[in-house]
């Protein structure tokens, strides 16, 4: 199969690993005589090392220079008095785990010969500025300025810009200010069943942190040998959280990895869609979904997603309506050009469930520098995404923006230090919660060449808090209960209700995989419409605080099921655990019309049970236009018996009413009033008078 350069190189999650080497270093030569003094065995060593090296070298790939360092470093055991040696042993350490390793080897090049290289002082500045040692960077940097670069770069034909020596001065001052006020996180490396000594990168995650997918470069890739830069090909990977911050072994999803370059760019919040990249023919967004405990075969996305130009990055809202991506076309579907060289796009869902076209997202978010690693929060109000626009402290930063309420965004917000480094920060994705947050980084302590960490926002000193979540796992059968110790975080209010649970036969106990209709009561329109898991029975949504949601789960021969989740505007981050038990349709069975409301004390139907008794509709004209039902209504003891049966058998009979003025035959319905002679809970709280509070219906006969 032939390789091709572009499928790695326009990888979003591969650019991360290659993004800071703005130039083909220097591959100048070693000055082979000084070995000489080398026993003769030895001198022949030292050479081979150095010219193995050297091919490495020129590669100017990280997985090159790892390579070459092995090199270089056996033959400085010969010499390391050898100043050309020295200049690439520090050049390879800058692009190491080890880069603090850098500066020595790279100022005792300087020292036995300061015209080893003429940008050797920009080098040196380089690796203080990577190992946060910002004051002396910027000695290093106005040193190199001063000099003839320029000249020296046109004689070698290499662009003078390349060593963007302002920019950097300014990273390493932006980089003071931002030390000056850090921001309080804790960020751990998820250590080696996640990360190993490859790279690793591109984490995505479901909404309740309960599944990680990642993109690797380990051994033992589909694609099975290295690429050009001396790396395994990209495989995608898969965890579970085990809680506690403690991931299962990642394994290798083969199902849907290629002999070619697969990396993670996205996934649904519920983690049933998962968004790749594909570097061929021109870099590509693709989607899988999940099947039961199987992934389908990734597809590419439309054309009005996909373009001949590269598209890197992509995120969907909760609701799966919006997808936000990010790509290098030189203008939208409606003739706005592109700010940058990468800008984040936009696009709605059609009514025919299509990608509509692609809008340029514009100001404040794109500016006339790269954007990347979009991705947009569950609550659909917060869009984390990396940029290198001004007022980085070094290649592409995280910024944040939010939406308010007239569907604007703020002025991005940069992260500040340490989530954000010197180096390239990209594909950071944040939970459901707002609480923690994932991010692939090469920073002290890393096991590889790139490695996943987690982030846990602090607020000023308080006691630790103690919850308890459940956690889902999308294709598992197992159930995960764990108590956690969550320290209390001061992140900004994440306005978002996750409901999560399992969707099961009543009777059996079966998982069953339901369609998942969740309707804004209120507008009387359809939100979002999902499944739960074929395996499992699993499902999540995540609901934006600021609506009425009515939600109803079906499977073929079941009744419906409904839930209401009223979240208010001002309502903060909670999650709702609810198992839904379906029955199948026998004579005898019941359920709740949960989604019924009536005023205080009457009978008139809201306009926001519209929803509801559609459904009724749909199942009594359509699915089963046979079907005879009793609609009970029930109230709880508040009151006297007579006026309580009155009030009920008038709410069952509104019901009756609506269901016979859109086509229901009158013979199949009747109605009663039980008052509170049948309560399903307690009448001695208000949350069980509540649920007692209901209408339902009836199953009489199939006929």
């Amino acid at each position: 199969m032939k390789r091709t350069f572009i499928n790695i190189l326009t990888a979003t999650l591969a650019l991360l690993l290659v993004a800071s080497i703005s130039y083909s270093q220097i591959n100048i030569e070693i000055n082979k005589s000084e070995f000489k003094t080398a026993e003769k065995n030895g001198y022949k060593e030292a050479l081979t090392s150095i010219r193995i090296g050297d091919e490495y070298f020129a590669s100017n790939s990280v997985g090159g220079y790892s390579k070459a360092l092995d090199e270089y470093l056996s033959a400085s055991t010969y010499n390391n008095n050898n100043a050309e040696l020295n200049y690439k042993i520090g050049i390879c350490y800058i692009y190491s785990t080890q880069k603090n390793k850098a500066i020595s080897y790279l100022e005792k090049a300087y020292k036995l010969n300061k015209e080893v290289c003429f940008d050797i002082k920009y080098l040196i500045g380089r690796a203080y500025q990577i190992t946060n040692r910002f004051e002396e960077a910027i000695k290093h940097y106005t040193d190199f300025k001063n000099t003839d670069y320029e000249a020296q770069a046109k004689k070698l034909k290499i662009d003078k810009n390349k060593y963007d020596v302002d920019a950097r001065i300014s990273e390493c001052r932006n980089a003071e200010k931002f030390n000056e006020t850090p921001t309080r996180v804790f960020i751990d490396n998820l250590g080696a069943n996640i990360n190993s000594r490859y790279a690793d990168y591109g984490p995505v995650i479901s909404t309740d942190e309960s599944m990680m997918i990642f993109t690797s470069r380990r051994e033992g890739s589909t694609g099975g040998e290295m690429d050009y830069d001396n790396q395994y090909f990209e495989d995608l990977y898969i965890s579970y959280n085990e809680g506690d911050n403690k991931w299962a072994p990642a394994m290798n999803m083969k199902s849907i990895n290629t002999d070619n370059h697969d990396a993670s760019v996205g996934l649904s919040p519920d983690g049933s869609i998962l968004y790749t990249f594909n570097g061929t023919p021109d870099g590509n967004l693709y989607e899988s979904k999940l099947k039961g405990e199987n992934w389908s075969k990734p597809k590419a996305l439309g054309k009005t997603i996909n373009t001949k130009y590269h598209e890197t990055s992509i995120s969907i809202s909760s609701d799966g309506k919006t997808l936000y991506f990010v790509s290098e076309r030189p203008k939208d579907e409606f003739g706005t050009p592109s700010k940058g060289g990468k800008d984040i796009f936009v696009s709605e869902k059609t009514t025919k469930g299509e990608w509509g076209p692609a809008r340029n997202i514009g100001a404040p978010i794109n500016t006339e520098f790269d954007e990347e690693g979009i991705f947009i929060h569950p609550d659909n109000r917060t869009m984390y995404f990396s940029s290198k626009r001004e007022g980085t402290i070094g290649g592409y930063d995280i910024f944040y923006s939010e939406l308010d309420d007239d569907g604007n965004w703020s002025e991005p917000v940069n992260m500040g230090i340490p989530i954000n480094t010197p180096e390239d920060d990209v594909f950071f994705i944040v939970t459901g919660n707002g609480r923690y947050a994932y991010i692939s980084s090469d920073r002290e302590g890393s096991i590889g060449m790139q490695d996943i960490w987690r982030i846990t926002f602090l607020a000023p000193e308080k006691p630790m808090l103690t919850g308890t979540e459940d956690n889902l796992i999308a294709c598992s059968n197992s159930s995960i209960q764990t108590i956690v110790k969550q320290e209390i975080v001061e992140v900004k209010k994440v306005r978002l209700t996750i409901m999560k649970g399992t969707i099961t036969d009543a009777e059996t106990g079966d998982p069953l995989e339901s369609s998942i209709e969740i309707v804004d009561l209120e507008k009387d329109e359809i939100y979002a419409t999902l499944s739960s898991n074929a395996s499992t029975g699993k499902y999540l949504i995540s609901l934006p605080s600021g609506k009425n949601y009515g939600i109803t789960a079906r499977t073929e021969g079941y009744l419906f099921h409904s839930e209401n989740v009223n979240v208010p505007a001002t309502s903060s981050y909670q999650e709702i655990i609810k198992d839904i038990k379906l029955k199948a349709i026998n004579v005898g069975a019941t359920i709740i019309l949960s989604n019924i409301f009536f005023d205080f004390n009457k009978y008139t139907l809201r306009d926001i049970s519209k929803a509801e008794l559609d459904n009724l509709v749909r199942l009594l004209t359509v699915d089963y236009p046979k079907m005879v039902i009793e609609i009970g209504g029930h109230t709880d003891n508040v009151g006297s018996l007579e006026s309580n049966t009155r009030l009920s058998a008038n709410r069952a009979k509104a019901v009756v009413d609506y269901l016979i003025s859109h086509g229901v035959e009158k013979e199949r319905l009747s109605y009663k009033g039980y008052a509170y002679q049948q309560p399903i809970d307690t009448n001695d709280t208000e949350e069980g008078r509540q649920k007692n509070r209901r209408v339902e219906f009836k199953v009489i006969s199939l006929k």
